[in-house]
């Protein structure tokens, strides 16, 4: 296997919650209702900025947006608690043509920041 792209972001936790407050409707823009929600409870806002930061890596890993909506790309969490995305529609495309077979993702928040970091390999 070979690396075939990576992608980092950093998110304002403060700053994101502004903007989440500022534009009610953002919520649903940025996240599909299946990853807002774990074991039956509304995520804090900091996980979801963490879950913007993972959206935006993931853009920068693949090389560029392909045109993919944030909903094409929500991150979920396997049984283990790790986090993952679950590829769809034009994001699944897009990782298909670019011949990437796996893609890794790590996500913290601390101190008032949210990061992501991803890997694409091939």
């Amino acid at each position: 296997m070979a690396v075939t792209g990576v992608g980092v972001d950093l998110v304002d936790i403060a700053r994101f919650e502004r903007a989440m407050t500022r534009t009610p409707r953002l919520r649903d823009r940025l996240f599909a209702a299946d990853e807002t929600v774990r074991g039956g409870k509304a995520l804090e806002l900091r996980s979801l900025a963490g879950r913007f930061a993972a959206k935006e890596a993931l853009i920068k890993a693949l090389g560029w947006s392909w045109d993919i909506g944030w909903h094409d790309m929500p991150v979920v969490s396997d049984e283990y608690g790790n986090p993952g995305f679950e590829l769809r529609g034009q994001a699944a495309s897009a990782v298909r043509e670019l011949g990437i077979s796996r893609v890794h993702l790590t996500m913290s928040h601390d101190a008032g920041m949210a990061i992501a970091f991803v890997v694409a390999e091939s």
